[in-house]
């Protein structure tokens, strides 16, 4: 049985790492090299860079940042932010990154995942869908949130399966940064409609939270940012709390 994934995620403006609610109001969580070591000595399972101001700004991603963080981590590191093509993510991995994650540009142009799938394999490809529920219906945003898309969320889910993309992170933008829980009811619609992992994100802010989505959804991965950034739960208080409720996760010390 594959092992529940705890990750943490840096989110990146202007060189340093910060945290909003529901996509706004950010305010600054640190220099992200130094984060980036703490969750390897704390045993986190990957982790996650995004470049959050690189589509909004209309540049790419921070290439020299992730170059800095490839050099003190070992385990597998997912970058995101302003890639738009073929070259872009060949820039990315070869700065150190294993995975890279498109959301705006993706949208914009679908064949893009399946043109990274070809060439740097489907476990690469990592799709961003940021979601907001609209009336009844689970909606997909682009640039930051800030843009809403005809896109159902479901729908797109399913077309990501079949372009190729390996995984898809799912965040739901109501429950950002809200520390309320994570939205279990699109995760666990989304986790069961594709074959392919899926990563809870948006909410968390307890260790139950955790729980939940592990046993409720068919998510194999939990993102989270500020209960991390600020100690509010250590991983391996977490990873510990989890092994106690049967939740499969590594361990390592």
């Amino acid at each position: 049985m594959l092992k529940k994934r705890i990750i943490p995620c840096l989110d990146i403006a202007n060189g340093r790492t910060v945290k909003g609610i529901n996509f706004v109001d950010l305010i600054d969580a640190g220099d992200p090299i130094e984060l980036a070591q703490k969750y390897v000595e704390q045993g986190a399972d990957e982790l996650v860079f995004l470049d959050i101001a690189a589509t909004i700004e209309n540049r790419g991603t921070l290439v020299e940042l992730v170059k800095q963080i490839a050099k003190e981590i070992n385990i597998p590191f997912t970058v995101g932010g302003g890639i738009n093509s073929v070259s872009d993510v060949s820039k990315i991995i070869n700065a150190g990154a294993d995975k890279i994650s498109v959301n705006s540009s993706a949208v914009k142009n679908p064949k893009l995942i399946s043109d990274i799938a070809q060439e740097f394999g489907n476990q690469c490809v990592v799709v961003a869908i940021d979601t907001k529920l609209i009336g009844d219906t689970w909606k997909v945003f682009v640039h930051g949130g800030r843009t809403e898309t005809p896109l159902k969320t479901l729908d797109w889910a399913k077309e990501i399966e079949t372009l190729g993309a390996g995984e898809i992170l799912l965040t739901s933008m109501n429950n950002d940064g809200t520390k309320a829980g994570f939205a279990l009811d699109i995760t666990k619609q989304v986790s069961e409609l594709v074959n392919i992992p899926v990563i809870a994100s948006g909410g968390a802010g307890t260790k139950e939270h955790f729980i939940e989505v592990f046993e409720q959804t068919k998510a194999t991965g939990a993102l989270a940012a500020s209960i991390f950034h600020y100690g509010e739960i250590p991983i391996p208080e977490l990873k510990q709390y989890l092994r106690e409720q049967i939740i499969n996760v590594r361990i390592t010390n």
